[in-house]
């Protein structure tokens, strides 16, 4: 699948791969900190964004879709940059394409298996009654039981679109039916250490990479580097871009 790209500055080529239920525009403010010193190709994921939907979500086949959009853009290198869902798309290229991926990063997830409670957030959006005349304030008090967190109700409210109908961006059924696939980890067929820089870039306040993972990291990534933000949870870089994005700099073009 060739995805949707949004494209930014010149020199050498950076990939952004954003998390679940996320889009390229997410990753907007790094973009947009790195174009001055790079080429930025911000990639909507399937079933995401302006991405097509398709049943078949595990990281294989996402992994094969940056591929095949690094290659309808001209690149056959970049730097990788991917948070949570985004990063494990982005380890499962480096493993098994290591040509692809001169350099990574990796933010706030690791390779290891989660146990999600995603489905919820699924279920509410779904339920969501997509009327002619939905209003986004109405979208809202129908997430709020479900999604309490004001800021997570605006981060899904990204993804619904009022014109010309209501409708949803996200393949909502594709990603439910995926969500053991991508909440899981398995070491990608004919994966090899990757051997290249990798940064792992945390919240401090984030649970998500935890000690559990010292030991996947160190054996699949062995010239990774760990680095906590802190301060910053699971979106450290809404949090904390300051921080995200020195460190991003300090990785990339030190």
């Amino acid at each position: 699948m060739i995805l949707n790209a949004l494209t930014a500055g010149a020199g050498a080529p950076v990939v952004l791969l954003h998390g679940l239920f996320g889009a390229a525009k997410n990753l907007g403010q790094i973009a947009r900190a790195l174009s001055p010193r790079a080429a930025i190709l911000s990639l909507d994921l399937r079933n995401h964004g302006d991405s097509q939907h398709a049943a078949a979500m595990d990281y294989p086949a996402m992994a094969a879709d940056v591929a095949a959009t690094m290659a309808a853009h001209g690149i056959a290198a970049a730097a990788m940059i991917g948070h949570s869902m985004g990063g494990k798309v982005a380890m499962t290229l480096a493993l098994t394409q290591p040509a692809l991926v001169e350099r990574l990063v990796v933010m706030d997830i690791a390779p290891v298996s989660y146990v999600d409670g995603f489905d919820a957030y699924i279920r509410a959006m779904q339920a969501v009654p997509l009327t002619p005349t939905l209003t986004r304030h109405q979208a809202e008090a129908a997430l709020a039981a479900a999604v309490p967190a004001p800021a997570l109700r605006q981060f899904f409210l990204n993804n619904l679109m009022l014109e010309p109908a209501p409708r949803w961006r996200l393949g909502l059924a594709e990603i439910a039916a995926a969500l053991p696939n991508l909440t899981a980890w398995s070491d990608p067929p004919a994966a090899q250490p990757y051997s290249g820089p990798a940064l792992f870039l945390n919240g401090a306040n984030s649970d998500y990479v935890g000690p559990q993972a010292d030991a996947p990291i160190a054996r699949l990534f062995p010239n990774a580097t760990r680095r906590s933000i802190q301060g910053a949870g699971h979106w450290l870089h809404a949090e904390q871009p300051a921080a995200v994005i020195a460190a991003l700099e300090e990785f990339l073009f030190a």
